[in-house]
């Protein structure tokens, strides 16, 4: 009996995010390269794609991931207190915190990294949090992976001003959270 693979590892992420041809998204943070390039590769040439990192190995890690995939990605290095970027210039910001950049700051900063997620925010745009969660079932008896540890950013979502948060789903060892900005 052979095991199934899957064709596409990010199906599941570039589906929760639900990006579309035309889509413009900024991502913060990037510790993965391949999933940044996944999500980014949905915008196709009418939209656009930008990365936002905290620092110059992440930057490294999307540049790659870009250019194995072929992706045009734009790349900033900047807090996620600080976002660079016009206001209202994006339809969905994707947080990726599955290394710890939103899990890992003081309370404060992590509100004020989503008012800025808020800012770069059309009226009735999306935050999407990906964040790790502990696997389940087959995939935690296969993995020699410690147990992830869970980070909520629904305080930190509703204290930034979104409105709706909710967990959309935890599957493969990853949580979805998503928030929206208030229309005008």
């Amino acid at each position: 009996m052979a095991i199934l693979r899957r064709d596409d590892p990010y199906r599941l992420v570039v589906g929760m995010t639900g990006v579309q041809m035309g889509d413009r998204i900024v991502q913060i943070g990037c510790p993965e390269g391949g999933r940044l390039a996944a999500i980014a590769g949905k915008v196709g040439l009418s939209g656009r794609a930008v990365a936002v990192v905290p620092d110059e190995a992440s930057a490294s890690r999307a540049r790659k991931a870009a250019a194995r995939e072929g992706v045009l990605l734009e790349l900033e290095i900047a807090p996620p207190t600080r976002l660079p970027g016009a206001d209202a210039a994006f339809d969905l910001v994707v947080v990726d915190d599955t290394g710890g950049l939103l899990g890992t700051m003081g309370a404060d900063d992590r509100v004020a990294a989503v008012r800025e997620a808020l800012r770069l925010l059309r009226p009735g745009g999306r935050v999407m949090v990906i964040g790790s969660a502990p696997r389940a079932g087959l995939g935690a008896l296969f993995t020699r992976a410690q147990p992830a540890q869970r980070f909520d950013p629904t305080p930190a979502l509703q204290a930034g001003g979104c409105k709706a948060v909710r967990v959309l789903a935890e599957r493969e060892g990853l949580v979805f959270f998503e928030g929206m900005k208030p229309g005008a």
